[in-house]
Protein backbone atom coordinates (compact mmCIF):
# COMPACT_ATOMS: atom_id res chain seq x y z
CA UNK A 1 0.00 0.00 0.00
CA UNK A 2 1.30 3.35 -0.72
CA UNK A 3 1.60 5.36 1.75
CA UNK A 4 0.69 9.33 1.58
CA UNK A 5 3.13 11.87 3.76
CA UNK A 6 2.50 15.84 3.61
CA UNK A 7 5.80 17.53 3.86
CA UNK A 8 5.06 21.30 5.44
CA UNK A 9 8.06 22.94 4.99
CA UNK A 10 8.43 26.81 3.95
CA UNK A 11 12.09 26.21 2.12
CA UNK A 12 10.77 25.37 -1.49
CA UNK A 13 14.67 23.42 -1.81
CA UNK A 14 13.83 20.81 1.37
CA UNK A 15 10.07 20.23 0.36
CA UNK A 16 11.84 19.19 -3.30
CA UNK A 17 14.46 16.79 -1.29
CA UNK A 18 12.03 15.15 0.90
CA UNK A 19 9.37 14.71 -1.97
CA UNK A 20 12.45 13.87 -4.44
CA UNK A 21 13.13 10.94 -2.22
CA UNK A 22 10.18 9.71 -0.85
CA UNK A 23 8.51 9.43 -4.11
CA UNK A 24 11.46 8.12 -5.73
CA UNK A 25 13.11 5.81 -3.35
CA UNK A 26 10.07 4.78 -1.49
CA UNK A 27 7.47 5.54 -4.17
CA UNK A 28 5.00 7.43 -1.98
CA UNK A 29 2.83 9.84 -2.70
CA UNK A 30 3.88 13.49 -1.44
CA UNK A 31 1.94 16.31 -1.05
CA UNK A 32 3.64 19.96 -0.01
CA UNK A 33 2.61 22.81 1.93
CA UNK A 34 4.10 25.85 2.45
CA UNK A 35 2.69 26.98 5.81
CA UNK A 36 1.32 25.43 8.91
CA UNK A 37 -1.87 27.13 7.69
CA UNK A 38 -1.86 25.56 4.20
CA UNK A 39 -0.61 22.05 5.65
CA UNK A 40 -3.69 21.98 8.17
CA UNK A 41 -6.11 22.56 5.08
CA UNK A 42 -4.67 19.93 3.39
CA UNK A 43 -5.00 17.40 6.35
CA UNK A 44 -8.34 17.84 6.33
CA UNK A 45 -9.41 17.60 3.45
CA UNK A 46 -6.49 14.09 2.57
CA UNK A 47 -6.11 11.03 3.80
CA UNK A 48 -2.66 11.35 5.05
CA UNK A 49 -0.34 8.20 6.56
CA UNK A 50 1.85 11.01 8.08
CA UNK A 51 3.39 14.27 8.36
CA UNK A 52 6.63 15.79 8.30
CA UNK A 53 6.33 19.39 9.81
CA UNK A 54 9.04 22.01 9.97
CA UNK A 55 9.16 23.46 13.45
CA UNK A 56 10.23 27.12 12.43
CA UNK A 57 8.06 28.89 9.54
CA UNK A 58 6.59 32.23 8.84
CA UNK A 59 2.84 32.74 10.29
CA UNK A 60 1.90 29.94 11.97
CA UNK A 61 4.91 27.54 12.95
CA UNK A 62 5.12 23.63 13.29
CA UNK A 63 3.99 23.33 16.93
CA UNK A 64 1.02 25.65 16.84
CA UNK A 65 -0.04 23.63 13.42
CA UNK A 66 0.87 20.18 15.42
CA UNK A 67 -1.69 21.59 18.38
CA UNK A 68 -4.45 22.66 15.52
CA UNK A 69 -3.76 19.11 14.20
CA UNK A 70 -4.23 17.57 17.71
CA UNK A 71 -7.41 19.45 18.52
CA UNK A 72 -9.38 18.42 15.17
CA UNK A 73 -10.98 14.90 15.76
CA UNK A 74 -10.24 14.60 11.97
CA UNK A 75 -6.52 14.99 11.81
CA UNK A 76 -5.55 13.88 15.71
CA UNK A 77 -4.92 10.54 14.45
CA UNK A 78 -2.30 11.57 11.75
CA UNK A 79 1.51 10.96 13.17
CA UNK A 80 3.56 13.91 12.86
CA UNK A 81 7.38 14.38 12.99
CA UNK A 82 9.59 17.21 13.09
CA UNK A 83 11.59 18.65 10.79
CA UNK A 84 14.05 20.65 13.06
CA UNK A 85 17.85 22.46 12.42
CA UNK A 86 17.63 22.00 16.02
CA UNK A 87 17.52 19.19 18.23
CA UNK A 88 18.83 20.04 22.03
CA UNK A 89 18.55 17.07 24.45
CA UNK A 90 15.71 19.19 26.02
CA UNK A 91 13.90 20.47 23.25
CA UNK A 92 13.68 16.71 22.24
CA UNK A 93 12.30 15.93 25.56
CA UNK A 94 9.87 19.10 24.91
CA UNK A 95 9.08 17.91 21.35
CA UNK A 96 8.27 14.42 23.04
CA UNK A 97 5.72 15.86 25.41
CA UNK A 98 4.05 16.93 22.65
CA UNK A 99 2.87 13.86 21.12
CA UNK A 100 4.94 13.67 17.93
CA UNK A 101 6.13 10.85 16.94
CA UNK A 102 9.99 11.40 16.20
CA UNK A 103 12.28 14.00 15.05
CA UNK A 104 14.26 14.53 11.81
CA UNK A 105 16.66 16.38 12.49
CA UNK A 106 18.42 18.80 9.40
CA UNK A 107 20.58 18.42 7.06
CA UNK A 108 19.15 15.28 6.59
CA UNK A 109 21.02 12.20 4.20
CA UNK A 110 19.12 12.11 1.32
CA UNK A 111 20.01 8.67 1.07
CA UNK A 112 18.52 7.71 4.82
CA UNK A 113 15.92 9.42 5.01
CA UNK A 114 13.39 7.11 3.67
CA UNK A 115 14.66 4.94 5.90
CA UNK A 116 14.43 7.91 9.13
CA UNK A 117 10.67 8.39 8.28
CA UNK A 118 9.81 5.11 7.50
CA UNK A 119 11.08 4.25 10.88
CA UNK A 120 9.67 7.07 13.40
CA UNK A 121 6.16 6.18 11.34
CA UNK A 122 6.93 2.70 12.51
CA UNK A 123 6.23 1.87 8.70
CA UNK A 124 8.22 -1.51 7.62
CA UNK A 125 10.14 -0.91 4.63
Amino acid sequence: MTKRVLVVDDEADIRAVIQGCLEDIAGWEVLTATSGEQGLQIAVKEQLDGILMDVSMPGMGGLEALQKLQENASTQTIPVALLTAKALAEEQEEFASLGIVGLIVKPFDPMTLVEQVASVFGWES
